[in-house]
């Protein structure tokens, strides 16, 4: 339940189109939605201005169409780390459900008109892309301008001072990288912006799945470098999101 929905609730009420016991009925989930097996938190849109995304990983069909059940049709709805047997469930519950294949994510529902500023995600190369594009659509989920940099990483770095404009002019830069993880680095130096750096479990033996390019990143001697955690682009784009949100409201006081 959002903003919208608590306000139309009360005007109903204040017209006397809808009594008090009417208004509870409506308002009975709150704080949150007890399943059993989840306790859906229908607050969170009301307190950070998105409502709860579903991490499909590890739950079984069954439990992720109940929660979808549970998502009223028109609210919008993210969930991440889903087969395509996972978004053919869904789609039985929401029609207007959109698989994203390659980041393994579902949307369905309005989207939000791009009106915040702009995120730049960069990839340090192609096989990093699917979690830059899992932080990519999050951060446009929640309302951002994003301009996506792929394949700029540091074995030819001449590729990334090519798009330089992109990037000084982005609010937030989410870099996305395995192997060595240097890229994050390498950008933290150019730009006076936050930049959020990804480790990805892309590299080989000595990469150790990740922790190498983790431990580079939280390392970074460049200041404004922040590091989620190992492949979790949805972290990334999420927190750009509640940058540029924050920064939108600063400017309109």
């Amino acid at each position: 339940m959002d903003k919208a929905q608590i306000k139309n609730i009360l005007t109903h009420v204040q017209s006397g189109q809808m009594s008090v016991k009417q208004a509870l009925d409506k308002l009975k989930s709150l704080p949150f939605d007890d399943l059993g097996f989840a306790k859906i938190d229908t607050h969170r849109s009301l307190r950070k201005g998105f409502p709860e995304v579903i991490y499909c990983a590890g739950k079984t069909l069954e439990q992720i169409t109940e929660i979808v059940k549970r998502i009223p049709g028109k609210q919008l709805l993210l969930a991440t780390r889903a087969g395509p047997e996972v978004f053919q469930a869904v789609k039985k519950v929401r029609a207007d459900a959109v698989y994203h294949e390659l980041p393994r994510v579902i949307i369905a529902g309005k989207v939000k008109v791009p009106k915040l500023l702009t995120i730049a995600v960069a990839s340090a190369g192609t096989s990093d892309i699917p979690v830059a594009e899992e932080a990519a659509l999050t951060a446009e989920v929640l309302g951002n301008r994003v301009k996506r940099l792929y394949d700029v990483g540091v074995a030819g770095v001449h590729r990334l001072f090519a798009h330089k404009d992109i990037l000084l002019k982005a609010n937030v830069v989410i870099v996305v990288a395995g192997m060595d993880g240097a890229l994050a680095s390498i950008v933290g130096g150019l730009v006076s912006r936050p930049v959020i750096a990804v480790p990805t479990s892309v590299g080989y033996g000595a990469h150790f799945n990740g922790v190498a390019p983790l431990l580079t990143m939280l390392n970074s001697c460049a200041p404004g470098v922040a590091v989620v955690n190992i492949d979790n682009g949805f972290g990334a784009g999420y927190m750009a999101g509640l940058v540029n949100q924050n920064n939108e409201k600063e400017d309109d006081e």
